[in-house]
């Protein structure tokens, strides 16, 4: 009986995920019209989530993927890999300072060019979530959708990420400077030849730096009444509200 009945209370997500666009639009139009207090339903606190997460992942991709996304923000601006600081430090002893400030601009404007990959694959993770992550999220910690991401979808954005950083980084000039930067360094008497995959390095740095702004998304939705600008959003999130 009590699986019986966690079946038929699934129901409602598991439909809503399989219908038509159209099928979708309807059912938002008559969850718009629901009452912001209450106890929201199975269905509410999945379509909540959902649309909580569209909202926080699409600001952030956006947020990220304008100019300045990554080099602007201090909390992800990518800078020289660890084993390479070494490089920079050297090479700004040497008074090659415009050639370091070069590669480090050029790795973040080929983040800022993948982040507008992430949007599809955090879409689909949002299509795939079943009831109990949803309700998993909406009472879990305050980064709970966060770390939904990072489970199901950190694989994915590599794969889609490094080769579009590839790409970037020899549309922004970033493997020259790289090149010249490391090939500078290495013809100083007595230091240890660097060699770094800088397409992964930036790849991974690129997907961290995308967490921490999903991250920032989801903590303005959790606690700043304001930011949720729907009334499924203030039915749900009052709800969760009440279990802190």
């Amino acid at each position: 009986m009590k699986k019986l009945g966690l079946f038929i209370a699934a129901l409602p997500l598991a439909f809503l995920s399989s219908c038509d666009v159209q099928s979708q639009q309807k059912i938002g139009s008559i969850l718009s019209q629901i009452p912001t207090n209450g106890t929201p339903t199975t269905l509410e606190i999945g379509q909540g989530i959902r649309q909580a997460l569209e909202i926080g992942t699409s600001q952030g991709a956006d947020k990220l993927s304008a100019k300045d996304g990554f080099f602007g923000n201090m909390a992800i601006k990518i800078l020289f890999p660890t084993e390479a600081q070494k490089v920079e430090k050297t090479l700004r002893s040497v008074g090659l300072n415009s050639l370091a400030d070069n590669v480090i601009l050029s790795i973040n404007r080929a983040a800022e060019d993948a982040a507008k990959e992430a949007k599809p694959i955090f879409v689909s993770a949002i299509k795939q979530m079943t009831i109990t992550d949803a309700t998993n999220i909406l009472l879990g910690n305050k980064d709970a959708a966060t770390e939904y991401f990072k489970r199901v979808t950190t694989a994915q954005l590599m794969e889609k990420f490094k080769p579009v950083i590839t790409t970037s980084l020899n549309k922004v000039g970033a493997t020259k400077y790289w090149s010249d930067a490391a090939l500078a360094y290495n013809k100083i008497p007595l230091v240890k030849p660097v060699n770094t995959d800088l397409s992964n390095y930036v790849a991974q740095k690129a997907i961290d730096g995308m967490f921490v702004q999903v991250a920032q998304e989801e903590l303005k939705i959790r606690e700043n009444i304001s930011a949720r600008s729907t009334g499924l959003l203030q039915k749900v999130f009052g709800y969760a509200d009440t279990k802190k």
